[in-house]
């Protein structure tokens, strides 16, 4: 391959200048790189740390943007941070690559192959790297070093760039320093990221921005599942607050009777069993954050002592007459209506408009779009981690299927779906750890698969219900026809006929065994 011309750089160049946001600027650095370099696969990754994140990436399966690389286990990825040269890997080479069974030209392990990496320094520091792919074996071997080398340059200043441009974005050297310390922080700790490129993910990442440097409180409304506590610590970690600590209190788990000495704290001997003097969380949060989850669970005889020290920052401990003063920021979370809830007199009016100064809605994974595959390759990364796998990976049916799921436990319910399955998948592995587990829609339990139509142990015809019974045999026994038509509909899919029933597939599963509703399969010989 022929040295890289000064035209190619200068079209390169002008490309890379014309380029608005970040993502953009990535893709067309990947898009100038396949005009100089032919290969299969290609990532540009930052450095966070001791990790890995992927910027932008072609030919790779879309779940490779949410999976985050840490060096260590990944020979290949720590050879190329280590160098300060373009490195080549020889065609046998025994380090696995971390895209094995991701290319999306080959679905399977990857074959002898020819692989590449381009170390990314700035100002004599590793910010980042290139890593190319090619199904042809020595394919990159004619390439000069020189040529290689620009390219990494190219690389390098553009990431660079990017880099600048979102730190001239903070008004102060402070935030400029904790941005930095929050991405490593949040990269070091699973399931410390918000991750997301739908619309509704970027609106809510839009107001945490907006409202996170204020002092004002904030609601976090959402269901059950969907990281409303993620929510609060990256409020707290993007205020001023953010050297302070952040306090955690589950206001669902506080027995009024200790509701208050919790949040308030009490002198030694104020009630039978205070034996020392204790701290209450909103002393334990002075100068810092104090996050009230579930707080449409708090009992009313406390909230109006929490309304007191919202209004005035004045506590007052259990059995001490002394009002102390402290300076909290309050953030609260509740998958409860509370408007309705102070509508039926459940909870103060006062104290429900004091803590939504700033409401924020946290959107169901449903309504998420594609981000389903983006958190599923965050957690198959983790997962893999966990237990010690080669490399873990969705099926192509996997996907369709996670993206037509309507997901009622939400994140939560997708992290623990891809744990269980990577249980299911190791154990059914001939290879078990060694080799490519791709997970399939059984492993997920998303999908019933009968090879011919599944026969009901019930008659579908519905049947007329005499009023000579009570209501609750009445009310089972259109329960119980209902669910066989479901499922006579779907073709025996217990999954969309709870699509069809508006219930969660556990709790049609649960209710069809109580009421006696069998499904019998008959797998054909082929």
């Amino acid at each position: 391959m022929a040295e890289v011309n000064s035209t190619l750089l200068i079209d390169v160049a002008l490309d890379l200048a014309n380029s608005i946001g970040d993502k953009d600027r990535f893709d067309r650095l990947l898009t100038s790189i396949c005009k100089a370099i032919n290969c299969d696969a290609l990532a540009l990754l930052a450095l966070n740390g001791e990790w890995l994140v992927p910027l932008a990436i072609k030919g790779l399966a879309p779940e490779v943007l949410g999976r985050r690389f840490r060096i260590s286990d990944h020979p290949r990825l720590a050879a190329i941070c280590s160098s300060h040269l373009p490195l080549r890997f020889a065609a046998d080479s025994p380090f696995p690559d971390p895209y094995d069974g991701l290319v999306a030209s080959q679905p399977g392990d990857l074959p002898v192959h020819a692989c590449m990496g381009l170390p990314l320094y700035s100002d004599n520091q590793l910010i980042g790297v290139v890593t190319l792919d090619s199904l042809t074996t020595g394919v990159f071997d004619p390439i000069p070093e020189s040529t290689l080398e620009v390219i990494a340059a190219i690389s390098a200043a553009s990431l660079k760039t990017a880099m600048q441009l979102n730190r001239l974005e903070q008004s102060a050297k402070h935030q400029q320093d904790l941005v930095q310390e929050l991405t490593r922080e949040a990269l070091s700790r699973e399931g410390g990221e918000l991750i997301g490129q739908s619309v509704a993910m970027q609106a809510l990442i839009t107001d945490i921005n907006l409202v996170a440097n204020s002092d004002y409180s904030v609601l976090i409304q959402g269901e059950t599942g969907v990281g409303k506590d993620l929510v609060a610590r990256k409020l707290h970690q993007l205020s001023h607050r953010s050297d302070g600590p952040l306090v955690h209190i589950n206001c669902a788990s506080l027995p009024e009777t200790l509701a208050e000495s919790e949040l308030f704290g009490h002198t030694k001997g104020a009630f039978t069993g205070a034996d020392s003097a204790r701290a209450g969380k909103f002393q334990l949060a002075d100068g810092g954050t104090l996050f009230l989850d579930e707080v449409g669970e708090l009992p009313l005889a406390v909230q109006s002592k929490l309304l007191r020290a919202l209004q005035s920052g004045e506590i007052q401990p259990v059995g001490r007459d002394r009002i102390e003063t402290v300076n909290v920021r309050v953030l609260a979370a509740t998958n409860r209506n509370l408007k309705q809830e102070v509508e039926q007199g459940n909870f103060r009016a006062d104290l429900y408009h004091r803590l939504s100064v700033y409401p924020i809605w946290v959107p169901p994974l449903r309504e998420r779009a594609r981000d389903v595959l983006l958190l599923a390759g965050y957690f198959l990364e983790v997962t893999a981690r966990k237990l010690g796998l080669r490399q873990l990976k969705l099926a192509p049916a996997s996907e369709a299927a996670l993206l037509a799921y309507n997901w009622p436990g939400n994140v939560r319910e997708l992290e623990h779906m891809i744990s269980r399955a990577a249980l299911k998948a190791k154990a059914q592995s001939p290879h078990g750890s060694q080799g490519i587990l791709a997970l399939s829609p059984l492993h997920l339990d998303l999908v019933d698969i009968p090879a011919q139509p599944a026969q009901l142990t019930e008659t579908a015809a519905p049947e007329p219900i005499p009023v000579d019974q009570s209501l609750k045999d009445a009310t089972e026994k259109l329960q119980k026809q209902l669910i066989i038509q479901a499922l006579e509909s779907s073709a025996g899919n217990w999954t969309q006929a709870a699509k069809i029933l508006d219930l969660d597939r556990a709790n049609l599963a649960r209710l069809a065994k109580r009421l006696g509703v069998k499904l019998e399969k008959k797998l054909s010989k082929e």
